[in-house]
């Protein structure tokens, strides 16, 4: 086993430990033709399909049992590059290995960045989560909250999540990912199981965080199916008649019961505001939407929605002007974005026993602070 230098280059950047469920899926995008599977502890957890390794790939992906990793504090990456694959006596080259350190979520006060609507910036987002850690004093997980990439028109798009990611998490604290409407435009968006995080190939969820329950939604394309711009590319209707199903299904299990050992927080994340009435051709399914807010509400009891997609903070307290469908709870559209400008802002929560702190911040200062009393 070689412990080289050579892994930096097989790596394109830092693994991104996402959170799905009750697990970590470890993604890693390479340079090269490879197999991989992830050591935690004396188990290694394999990128295969049916008991095949995965090489013919450009991202690799290994499931670990969330207690496994929380228990193990570390993770180590072990790949082959492949030399040539064949029917009979396939050649590789000797297993090389790179450790990593990992920082479960814990303790009373939970700090956490979000980051939504980059459209492929890297460097003004990551300098801003670097603001937030400074002044704040730490992250313990991230959020990619939808349309980091500007499309998925381009393999090379995808790289923009794992380069944030990388840089700001460096492999050692977990990542929650949710998908934006532009994620579900180009050639390669139908690839968005295979690329980023999902459950049984739903890019929604739920996850569990310290003493973080959260659920993640995806409201899928923001305007009709028929819309010419989809070019008749989309069933963003028919995945959101699967999507409320989960709900209900979710709505009348335990999972989401304060009772659940540890929890004290309880959130949705999405990438669009969706309790919000745009106009045309923006407007639709507004019943669905009512709905998903009215089980949220009634059964689940988020204490925050945190979202983007608007290009602008807010801070909508149920019945506001923006409450158009029923705020389960506070709802936080926590990106500013000018594209034009090349200007980011992002927003970091600092989870308390009693309150939630909201910081929107840029690459230079705090610009809002607000408290949310739970």
């Amino acid at each position: 086993i070689k412990k080289s230098k050579d892994m930096k280059k097989i790596l394109k950047t830092a693994p991104a430990v996402f959170a799905v469920g009750n697990d970590y899926q470890i993604i890693v995008p390479v340079t090269c033709e490879t197999v991989m599977w992830v050591k935690v502890g004396d188990k290694c957890f394999y990128d295969e399909s049916n008991g095949i390794l995965r090489s013919a790939k450009r991202i690799h992906k290994m499931l670990v049992p969330a207690e496994i990793l929380d228990k193990e504090c570390g993770y180590t990456i072990c790949c082959r590059r492949v030399i040539k694959r064949k029917a009979y006596f396939s050649l590789t080259h000797s297993v090389e290995e790179i450790t990593f350190n990992f920082r479960k979520v814990q303790g009373e006060q939970v700090k956490a960045y979000h980051i939504a609507d980059a459209h492929n910036m890297i460097k003004q987002p990551v300098k801003c989560a670097e603001k937030f850690r400074e002044e704040i004093g730490g992250i313990d997980f991230l959020i990619l909250n939808g349309d980091v990439p500007e499309d998925s028109d381009r393999i090379e798009n995808f790289d923009t999540i794992y380069e944030i990611v990388s840089q700001i998490t460096k492999g050692e604290i977990p990542v929650i990912f949710s998908r934006g409407n532009h994620d579900t435009r180009g050639i390669f968006a139908e690839n968005i199981a295979e690329y980023t995080p999902c459950e049984n190939g739903n890019s929604y969820f739920s996850f569990k965080l310290g003493n973080i329950w959260g659920l993640v939604l995806d409201c899928g394309e923001d305007k009709p199916d028929t819309n010419k711009e989809y070019g008749n590319m989309v069933a963003c209707s028919f995945f959101r008649e699967k999507q409320t199903r989960f709900l209900e299904k979710l709505a009348e299990s335990s999972e989401h019961q304060l009772a659940n050992a540890g929890v004290e927080h309880k959130i949705v994340i999405a990438h669009n505001p969706f309790t919000r009435r745009y106009p045309e051709p923006f407007n639709i399914e507004e019943d669905t939407f009512t709905y998903w807010a009215k089980i949220l509400k009634e059964k689940i009891k988020p204490e925050l929605m945190i979202c983007g997609h608007i290009h602008k903070f807010s801070v909508d307290m149920p019945g506001c002007e923006n409450d158009a469908f029923g705020q389960p709870c506070p709802v936080v559209v926590g990106s500013q974005v000018n594209k034009r400008k090349n200007y980011f802002a992002g927003s970091g929560f600092v989870f308390n026993k009693d309150n939630i702190e909201i910081i929107f911040n840029d690459e230079e200062k705090i610009l809002e602070r607000h408290i949310l009393d739970i």
